[in-house]
């Protein structure tokens, strides 16, 4: 028996070496030199301080600034610790009323806009964490965001292209905007 415990242990140990420091070390540094800014984080700045991240979303309510996906997380929006979505499906009676309530404060804050809503607009997505909207809901709220801010719909629009994404390697998903991207610029106007 004690001749077999000297070697398992010899074996868990260097294992462990392996793969619980050795390993981790080398992919972080590996993933800091090939992808610096995504390996911290894909940090935004402002001003030289960090003010949210390109990954994860951000809750705006204010109607000068573009609003994100409904997040699924709790006890707060976006709280990343608790990403997951709100296993609610289709026919749940409570996605229903959810989305209903969704629609009717969109509704309640642009009453002028009769257009339909885009679905991001209402659902959460999977990930509860979502920090990208669809072209046609960030056009969705270009009234509203311009009236609040006492700009022309032409220059609001303007900022949305240019902070509208393409797909991935020009071929996966779907374009996007980042919206905290999208208010940064927009806040970047009235200095």
């Amino acid at each position: 028996m004690k001749s077999l415990l000297r070697p398992a242990l010899s074996v868990f140990v260097l294992l462990s070496a392996i793969t619980g420091l050795a390993y981790p070390l080398a992919v972080t540094g590996l993933a800091g030199a090939v992808f610096p800014e995504q390996a911290a984080g894909s940090l935004i700045f402002k001003d030289g301080k960090p003010v949210g991240s390109r990954l994860i979303g951000q809750p705006f309510s204010d109607p000068g600034h573009f609003w994100g996906r409904p997040s699924a997380t709790a006890p707060q929006p976006y709280n990343a610790a608790a990403s997951s979505g709100s296993n609610q499906g289709p026919l749940n009676p409570a996605l229903e009323d959810a989305v209903k309530g969704r629609i009717a404060a969109l509704r309640a804050a642009d009453p002028g806009n009769g257009a339909p809503i885009p679905a991001d607009l209402v659902t959460a997505s999977g990930s509860g964490l979502d920090p990208h909207i669809s072209p046609a809901a960030a056009l969705w709220q270009l009234g509203r965001v311009a009236r609040n801010r006492g700009l022309p719909e032409a220059q609001v629009r303007a900022l949305v292209d240019a902070n509208t994404e393409g797909r991935q390697w020009g071929f996966l998903g779907e374009t996007r905007v980042n919206v905290l991207a999208l208010n940064l610029a927009l806040d970047a106007l009235k200095r």
